[in-house]
């Protein structure tokens, strides 16, 4: 069998015109210009006035405290004789932000409070909000009453060319190497901070607080939102490192370099939401291929592979993914695609995700698995094997029910470049709101799922004690037929989890009764939910494929928030005390 989805070079054509993007961020396939990059240089102090020498397209000046340009020397264009000042109509259309390296064609919304220093008796051109804001400068068109230090404004200089990688220096407090085509530090020289011994890898609750965007060259301590549709270009015939947010955008670029950083994967793509992201993965596939799936998987991954998948002549075999036998039997020459859930959604099943990533790779299939009940918090698969992990990032990582969005974390940069070419195509990319608002949600992250956790096992504990109900699906409970294998690949068993009472009334009651828990499909919020997937989230199955995969209607699936435990389970009690014998 040729190597895994190899079959699709030729229906992708253009691969080879796409730029390496490095190994944890993306960007637009163009080659970046260094002359759209702002170089920042000290000039002259005249008065109380320091100028500091923009160098882009043309040579400008600018006062450093300021940021207004100065017409020290004559600049080119203004040698033509034009109309001595545009009317209104025109300046507004015409707002020459000095404030945004990228050139968007709306100006970046920088929500923060704050600003990262340079160092602790040096300040940067930002400090706090109150002060000065790029946002608010680029409106009024002047900044904060402070001395610019040169050294704040990046100065980007083209340094060399490795193989198709265009390098720039960033020169601001030390001296660094930026990659033209991912934006992502290269570590060509020392950093001097670097030569102390420090811990190899921190935990994902310190990285989580500590993006470092290399998008932003004010060190915002909230990401900067690029809400715009397209960027303007320096010239008819070069394009800068962005040209239109479908094919990328800062924003989107800053999450998915975090969320690659946060599952070890070489690249990490946001879409519009998780099933946008999983329709893509089935994309990469042609007619005759074979994917073999799980049988106890989310409700719309389960209608996508069994109603939309196979009408591109797909052939999906669904099994038993807990039986390692099973797995075996299906997997096969024409198999490209293995695809599973561990805990699975609602029934809290357990794969062996090690063992079935040796079947899938000694057939050179891939191996693909939906992480969203974990998060990178609790388990990272690509350690145990997995080529494409996915999260639902509506789920765990926003947190907050505010957002619709997916992610596919990957290794292997041929694959990824088939999957930003998917991305691209289709325009399913996350949108730079979204996007923001997950930037915004993820920094609580661990935090929340800490929290989440504990709460479960305290009301999972609870209800398997209760004469009432009659099995507790849950991995963190000992009893859990896959509790050891479980914790052999993940750090906890989250905060989702479901039971069953032999009695659909008795369900119905719970689910209609508790004051606590919100009736809603979807998981991972801060606010605890209850639902009944057979009749919600699992909804599209048909009953009897449900109950043949022992999927029965008096199954209750709960996502337990960050309420206190015993105001959760105090709320459960009242319900079943209630309700019908």
């Amino acid at each position: 069998m040729s190597s895994s989805l190899s079959l699709h070079s030729s229906f992708i054509p253009s691969f080879a015109d796409l730029p390496d993007r490095g190994s944890v961020s993306k960007n637009s396939p163009t080659t970046v210009s260094t002359n759209k990059f702002p170089t920042w240089e000290k000039k002259k102090q005249i008065s109380n006035r320091n100028l500091f020498k923009l160098s882009c397209v043309m040579e400008k000046s600018i006062d450093g405290n300021t940021h207004s340009v100065v017409n020290t020397t004559p600049d080119c264009l203004n040698a033509i004789n034009v109309k001595e000042e545009a009317s209104v109509a025109t300046l507004l259309m015409n707002l020459d932000n000095k404030f945004d390296p990228f050139d968007a064609m709306s100006t970046p919304l920088y929500q923060t409070a704050t600003f990262k220093q340079p160092s602790a008796i040096e300040n940067g051109p930002y400090d706090y909000t109150r002060s000065g804001n790029p946002t608010r400068d680029a409106l009024e068109s002047k900044n904060s009453p402070t001395t610019v230090s040169t050294n704040k404004f990046p100065t980007w200089e083209k340094k060399k060319q490795i193989s198709n990688r265009n390098l720039f220096k960033l020169s601001c407090v030390m001296e660094k190497s930026i990659d033209g085509n991912t934006h992502s530090v290269v570590n060509t020289t020392p950093d001097c901070l670097n030569a102390i011994n420090v811990k190899e890898e921190a935990s994902v609750a310190t990285l989580l607080m500590n993006l470092d965007n290399k998008f932003d060259p004010f060190d915002a301590m909230s990401t900067p939102l690029y809400q715009t549709a397209t960027f303007k270009q320096p010239s008819a015939i070069e394009n800068g490192p962005y040209d239109y947010t479908r094919s990328g955008n800062p924003t989107r670029d800053a999450l998915e370099s975090l969320l690659a950083k946060l599952d070890k994967a070489d690249r990490a793509f946001c879409f519009t939401s998780g099933m946008a992201a999983l329709a893509a993965v089935t994309h990469l596939l042609k007619s005759g291929d074979e994917i073999v799936a799980g049988d106890d998987l989310y409700g719309g991954s389960d209608r996508l592979l069994s109603n939309v998948v196979p009408r591109s002549g797909v052939v999906v075999k669904r099994v038993n993914t807990t039986s390692l036998e099973e797995v075996a039997s299906a997997i096969g020459p024409r198999t490209e695609l293995v695809w599973l859930e561990s805990p699975t959604n609602p029934r809290q099943q357990i794969s062996d995700i090690r063992k079935i990533a040796e079947m899938a790779h000694a057939q050179g299939a891939l191996l693909l698995v939906d992480n969203s009940i974990m998060s990178p918090v609790l388990a990272r698969p690509f350690e145990l094997g997995a080529d494409i992990v996915m999260h639902s990032a509506t789920k765990f990582i926003a947190g907050h029910s505010d957002l619709m969005g997916g992610v596919l974390a990957v290794k292997g940069e041929k694959l990824a470049k088939e999957l930003y070419f998917l991305q691209n195509s289709e325009g399913s990319g996350l949108a730079p709101f979204d996007c923001w608002l997950c930037l915004r949600g993820i920094k609580t992250m661990a935090l929340r799922i800490e929290k989440q956790q504990e709460n479960a096992r305290k009301i999972a504990m609870y209800l398997s004690t209760h004469p009432r109900v009659k099995k507790v699906y849950y991995a963190g409970l000992p009893d859990h037929p896959g509790h050891h294998l479980h914790f052999s690949q993940a750090k906890g068993a989250g905060s989702v989890f479901s039971f069953i009472t032999g009695s659909v009334a008795l369900s119905k009651h719970l689910v209609e009764t508790t004051k606590y828990f919100s009736i809603a499909v979807s998981f991972g919020s801060v606010k605890s939910l209850i639902s009944m997937p057979c009749f919600m989230s699992h909804a599209s199955i048909p009953a009897e494929v449900r109950e043949a995969r022992g999927l029965t209607e008096d199954l209750v699936r709960i996502s337990a928030g960050i309420e206190d435990a015993d105001d959760l389970i105090s709320d459960l009690d009242i319900a079943f005390k209630t309700g019908p014998i």
